[in-house]
């Protein structure tokens, strides 16, 4: 029997659970799912004898080890900067383990040893980054395999709400992790088109958002990701002259956002000790240099926007003008949108979200030159099981089976970029409807 320990139980976890449990009789698992919210790691194994939920404390250092101990591969569905202990153990102890997650400098330090220990660190296998991956490289090596020469390679995802549950002006409720929507952009971002090295900074990042189609579903707001610049190596295309990686959001959207970040209530760098005394104009106020007239005019006189334009509409939405006292004692500028946001943005009782991502190749082939989209639209069942929690789940879960099965034998540090890996999982993936449209 194999035993497969899962480390949190949140949002986007339900169905790589599932996935597990569904298949633990047939594949002789045991399934472990620890989560610092006991009740809610024993919700997701109810109904299945080989799944155990229960309360999992990650900074515990003698619980983690002795769980760790216990299995033969480990899947942290954690936050990225909190992986870094688990992979230690994982490696120290000669586990496998699987992430969703980015690798990390401290993930990759670790590759010469868990290579020594013959274990497979397995990153990246989650949506983006994941199913982009695995995506995108069957697309190139196709292209590379039949004599062309790729030119230019964009690639963008975003989690929305679906149409019919859009009930909002923003297009948009969370179906994963509300704190990294809310400091999504940070920093500066990096590409390359047509040779030329671009940088943008995260203050004109909202201001600079551009907009894609994908077919059967409309136009989108599209900003580009902090670093597309690596995936050049990652892909094996550094020589291509344009390469930009994006996050996808509803017409509007991005302006909207533009406005929190000019006023700077995104930053998550400080506290404001007396949160609570304030109510949510105030703290607008307190952002906004001295001038006449109402908060929302003035707030729009600081946009260089009319009251009436579409983002002061959307902002004025949020509630964040308004005279409710902020539940927040002390807080950062970002945590108190983020708890505004939680209230305005909550997916409801049946409602349903949504995943685009779409991939632009530009290539000659034979001395023609052609471009080919590749789109995939995923819609989620309900608020639980969401399209959000299936296309990261489910690559995770279905790598887990095959190292298991020992049909994955790869050791160290890797990300799902290679034949061995991409091929199996997107026939399996799209035996669970999830696809890919091609259009030349």
């Amino acid at each position: 029997m194999k035993h497969i320990l899962v480390i949190g139980a949140g949002r986007s976890s339900s169905s790589l659970i599932a996935y597990l449990l569904q298949h633990a009789a047939a594949e002789n698992w045991q399934i472990r799912v620890g989560d610092m919210n006991g009740a809610a790691a024993v919700q997701k194994v109810i109904g299945f004898e080989r799944g155990t939920g229960f309360g999992f404390d990650i900074n515990n250092a003698e619980q983690r080890e002795a769980e760790i101990a216990a299995a033969d591969l480990v899947v942290s569905m954690l936050p990225a900067f909190m992986h870094g202990a688990v992979a230690r153990d994982c490696v120290r102890l000669g586990k496998h383990l699987v992430t969703a997650s980015y690798v990390s400098d401290e993930m990759r330090a670790l590759h010469n040893e868990a290579v020594k220990n013959g274990i497979v660190l397995l990153n990246e296998i989650g949506l983006d980054p994941g199913i982009d991956h695995i995506s995108a490289m069957q697309i190139i090596d196709r292209i590379r395999h039949e004599g062309g020469t790729l030119h230019a390679f964009y690639s963008y995802c975003g989690g929305l709400v679906a149409p019919e549950s859009n009930d909002n002006p923003w297009g948009y409720k969370f179906s994963w992790n509300p704190r990294n929507v809310i400091l999504a952009g940070q920093g500066t971002a990096q590409y390359i088109e047509n040779g030329n090295y671009k940088y943008l900074p995260y203050s004109r990042l909202f201001g600079n958002a551009t907009s894609i189609e994908v077919e059967g579903h409309g136009r989108f707001d599209a900003y580009a990701n902090r670093d597309s610049l690596s995936y050049r190596s990652v892909y094996g295309i550094d020589e291509i002259p344009t390469l930009l990686r994006g996050t996808l959001r509803m017409p509007g959207y991005c302006k909207a956002w533009n406005v929190f970040v000019q006023l700077g209530i995104t930053d998550d760098g400080w506290k404001i000790h007396n949160a609570s005394e304030l109510t949510y104009a105030q703290f607008i106020e307190a952002f906004l240099p001295p001038g006449s007239g109402s908060l929302r005019e003035r707030v729009a006189a600081f946009m260089h926007t009319t009251p009436q334009s579409e983002e002061i509409e959307m902002v004025a939405w949020t509630g964040i003008l308004g005279n409710e006292k902020i539940p927040l004692h002390e807080a950062s500028p970002a945590q108190i949108l983020q708890q505004l946001l939680e209230q305005k943005w909550l997916l409801r009782p049946g409602d349903k979200d949504m995943i685009v991502m779409q991939h632009i190749f530009e290539y000659t082939l034979h001395g023609q030159t052609r471009k080919l989209k590749s789109s995939l639209v995923v819609k989620g069942d309900d608020e639980i099981h969401t399209a959000m929690a299936k296309t990261v789940g489910l690559p995770a879960a279905m790598a887990v089976r095959r190292i298991l099965r020992g049909e994955f034998t790869r050791t160290g540090v890797c990300v799902p970029v290679t034949p061995d890996i991409y091929e199996p999982l997107l026939k399996e993936l799209e035996a669970h409807g999830i696809c890919f449209e091609e259009k030349e």
